[in-house]
Formats: C-alpha cells, structure tokens, sequence
C-alpha cells in the first residue's frame, strides 16, 4: 500500500485538492450560484468546442468501445477496469433513479424555478431530469483511473487523471450538471478503481490474463 501511495501521490493530491476546492464551492455558495459563476465562460467557441467533444469520454456508448481496447492490450487491466466501470455505473443509477430521482439538471431550475438567462453551447440536447450523480463523471473516474493506477510512468498518470477531471468539468460546462453531480460521480468512479486495484491488482489476481487477449490462445 505504501508502495501504491508513492506511485500516486500526485495525482491522489491534485483530486483532494480538487474536490477541497469543489466542496468549498458548494458549502459556501449553493450549487446555483457557483453555476452561474461557470456558466460566464461558456459562448467561447475554441472553449465550445473543446468541451462539446470532450464530454463524449465518459459517455455510456464511448466507455464499451474503451474497455473493449483495454481488454484486447491487456485482458487483466480491461476485466479491472471493466468490473470499475460496471459497479460505479450500477451505484451511480441506483443514486439517479431510485434515491434521488427527484433532483432536476440546470436547463429545467434555470427555466422553470430561477428563470435565469444561462448560456447553452449549440448542438448539445439539454436533459432535464436524473441530474444526481453525472453519469459521465461516474464513468470516465471508474474508467481512467484504473489506468492511472497501473501506469508507471508519471506523465501518463497525470495525463489520464486530467482527462478524467476535464471531462467530469465538461458535464457542468454543457449545464448538463451540477458541480455537486460531477463530484459525488468522480467520488463513487474512484472508489471503485481503488476498490478492485487492491481485490485484483495489489493482490495479483489474474495474473496469466495479464498479457494481450491474442496472447490468451498460449496459455
């Protein structure tokens, strides 16, 4: 564990810093105003486009396709990442249809509550319900994470952890989210990537699937 602690620590430190700043946010400034705070920056078009594009890393159909690669590289790492993705998904569903089924995305409080003017990018199909956790987050946190913590070198880990910290950002970019959604669903992706590193990877299990899936027909 303390060996896993130094590989990370890095990106470990730059997420509590994160998420420091996020619920700092949020406890001081209700989830509301800290949107319309963000929602100043979205009409630039290099920024609209960016995170119009970048969002698709943590969409349901685009995840599969990820896993898919993950597993035909290494089939131990894509099992990894895949049990991640499918437990943090299955918990963050549970949250948006079961338990907080009731809690509405920006476009509908900004229409219908607030009447605030917000600023949408164009092209991006606004929901209204099922805001809490972001899927999005959930997903690209279970995923991409797995990959930073079997990665030695540490300009991949940091670049693996940013993908995931944009892409959760991009959520209340597009006002499909709130700040606090993107963070409770980067919270639950982590704590599954942690959760079946030390069930599979700090406990070597599965150790002859670690090779590439065209490997698989030697054993």
């Amino acid at each position: 564990m303390n060996q896993f602690l130094r590989n990370n620590f890095t990106v470990l430190f730059l997420y509590v810093i994160a998420l420091f700043f996020a619920c700092s946010l949020l406890i001081n400034y209700n989830k509301v105003i800290v949107h319309i705070y963000l929602n100043q920056f979205v009409g630039q078009k290099y920024l609209d486009i960016f995170f119009y594009y970048i969002t698709f890393l943590g969409d349901g159909l685009v995840a599969p396709f990820i896993l898919v690669v993950m597993l035909l590289f290494n089939v131990r790492l894509g099992l990894y990442a895949t049990f991640s993705f499918l437990s943090a998904t299955l918990v963050a569903q549970i949250f948006k249809r079961v338990l907080f089924d009731d809690i509405t995305r920006p476009a509908f409080v900004f229409q219908w509550i607030y009447k605030y003017p917000i600023k949408y990018v164009e092209g991006v199909d606004q929901h209204i319900r099922n805001s809490f956790p972001s899927g999005h987050a959930t997903q690209v946190f279970s995923i991409f994470m797995c990959l930073v913590f079997v990665t030695k070198n540490k300009k991949i880990k940091l670049l693996f952890f940013l993908l995931s910290l944009i892409t959760a950002f991009s959520r209340v970019y597009l006002s499909q989210h709130w700040l606090s959604d993107v963070t409770v669903g980067s919270i639950i992706g982590l704590f599954f990537s942690l959760l079946y590193y030390y069930f599979i990877i700090a406990r070597n299990k599965f150790s002859k699937l670690n090779k590439p899936i065209s490997a698989l027909k030697k054993l």
